[in-house]
């Protein structure tokens, strides 16, 4: 099946010679072929967008969230065929799958609050005779460039959001999961949008290079790794466009001693191999507080992966841990897994994987170092590392090395242990007991450091200020103007 780009509400044929394969990551199978667009292509999508945005940005506010409200109505309508797209191209579980979707709604529920996101503020009598009043106002044509980590989450980080608020918006999403983009600018089309406010322009860097370059292009969105969100970031920014990037991470999962064993366990086997490690909030640091929390740790982790099961996620709603995307994936965590183990790793658990597909086996690495690669870059894959601080403090220390700043989980029964955490930790999201700890659709994803580059984060209060920009209107009518009308 050869797929599109959709531009101006319509199948965009580019008669590109350059396409690129789509697979099913369980079964190794290609299901699709994606047309590997460049620079003409981009034109045409924010050229439809840009005659677009004349009409649909004075569109009154009500009317625009009619529509929004009518997305999400066909989006719970569709919710499982989307979880099943999600799981055929790109490995997740069902279950994950369904996550992913669940998410991605929560956020067009979100954006149909936009008439009370983008209200303005008055102060009457600001000074004498003079009222003020502010209105928040759409910017224009909107960029947003996705990973195949999150094919539902992660376009509608961005896309409902920024369209909502009266922009127009050009997607490009992976490659390597075009699917599931397509399908949901078809049901945004079937819920009422006009055509030309919601375009999906399918390739690669070429594509990036020329959203973040096109001179009708106002802002840019990006999740993705962090040499090319910081790529990202710095072109866009340089031709003066609004960029929020974030970037890859290091999550840690903090252990005390005191922390409740079973809700730990789950939290942990959750965060470091739920979609296979493949998203920007997993775990992949293990820290056991003392030597007796890091060996009971080593052992409850290495049986729960023992009985972890890796399956056709395509066909099998039960599975317990679904592939990696594709051949380079796999080799390059296998990879990973190798050189961590000659660093002077010691390999706790490697478990096996199927020959079909792209999976590859859960591993449990023991006693990392700080210096280690493997303690220090993103990994992304079911790879977690066993660290051993004997204190809270050094744990900290440790912990604030890394040039990262996503999430960080800690597990304990003591508040005050827990308060150090979120006091000393440099990260922007922080769990208690928790740990995944993204935030829902009313809060913003807030990264630091390497993990994010720009200054407003997506989704929450924070997406509707990048997506939107403020007027102020200073007025008076004072007596003077009535006399001068005879009244």
């Amino acid at each position: 099946m050869n797929l599109s780009h959709l531009i101006d509400g319509k199948p965009f044929e580019s008669g590109t010679a350059r396409w690129g394969d789509v697979f099913n990551p369980s079964r190794g199978e290609v299901i699709a072929r994606v047309p590997m667009g460049g620079a003409a292509e981009v034109d045409a999508a924010v050229q439809a967008a840009g005659r677009a945005f004349r009409t649909w940005s004075v569109l009154p506010v009500p009317r625009r969230a009619s529509v929004l409200f009518e997305y999400k109505r066909l989006l719970e309508q569709h919710a499982d065929e989307l979880a099943r797209l999600v799981t055929r191209e790109n490995g997740k579980t069902l279950d994950e799958a369904r996550g992913d979707v669940r998410r991605g709604i929560e956020v067009v529920d979100f954006a149909c609050g936009v008439a009370q996101l983008t209200k303005g503020e008055s102060l009457p009598q600001v000074a004498e005779q003079i009222d003020a009043v502010t209105m928040r106002e759409p910017i224009g044509v909107c960029a947003g460039i996705t990973p195949f980590n999150f094919p539902a989450m992660v376009p509608m980080w961005m896309f409902p959001l920024a369209i909502a608020c009266g922009n127009t918006f050009v997607l490009k999403p992976s490659e390597k999961v075009p699917l599931t983009a397509l399908r949901l600018a078809e049901l945004f089309s079937a819920a009422g949008l006009p055509p030309g406010v919601f375009n999906v322009v399918h390739g690669g860097r070429e594509v990036v290079d020329a959203l973040c370059t096109h001179p009708g292009v106002a802002a840019v969105s990006f999740v993705g790794s962090s040499g090319v969100a910081k790529h990202v970031y710095t072109l866009a920014s340089a031709q003066g466009k609004r960029c929020q990037a974030a970037g890859g991470a290091k999550n840690v999962l903090l252990v005390m001693p005191d922390a409740e064993p079973d809700s730990t366990l789950r939290a942990i086997l959750g965060s470091s191999f739920g979609c296979a490690g493949q998203r920007c909030m997993a775990g992949s640091v293990l820290m056991g507080v003392g030597r007796k929390t890091a060996d009971a740790w080593r052992e409850h982790v290495s049986s729960a992966l023992a009985g972890l099961k890796l399956d056709d996620t395509s066909a099998n709603d039960a599975a317990g841990m679904g592939p990696v995307i594709d051949r380079v994936a796999q080799k390059r965590v296998v990879g990973v897994v190798d050189a961590a183990a000659a660093a002077g790793a010691d390999l706790a658990y490697r478990g096996a994987a199927p020959e079909r597909g792209f999976f590859v086996g859960p591993t449990l690495l023991d006693r990392v170092e700080p210096q280690m690669s493997v303690f220090q870059e993103e990994v992304f894959g079911p790879v977690l590392s066993l660290v051993r601080p004997e204190t809270l403090d050094e744990a900290i220390a440790t912990m604030n090395r890394l040039s990262f700043g996503n999430g960080a989980s800690i597990f304990t029964s003591s508040g005050a242990a827990a308060r150090q955490f979120t006091r000393e930790i440099q990260c922007g999201m922080l769990g208690i007991n928790v740990g995944v700890p993204a935030p829902m659709a009313l809060f913003s994803f807030s990264g630091w450091n390497a993990s994010f580059y720009g200054d407003l984060h997506v989704q929450g209060a924070e997406g509707v200020l990048f997506y939107t920009r403020q007027r102020v209107v200073l007025s008076r009518w004072d007596k003077g103007y009535v006399r001068a009308q005879g009244w």
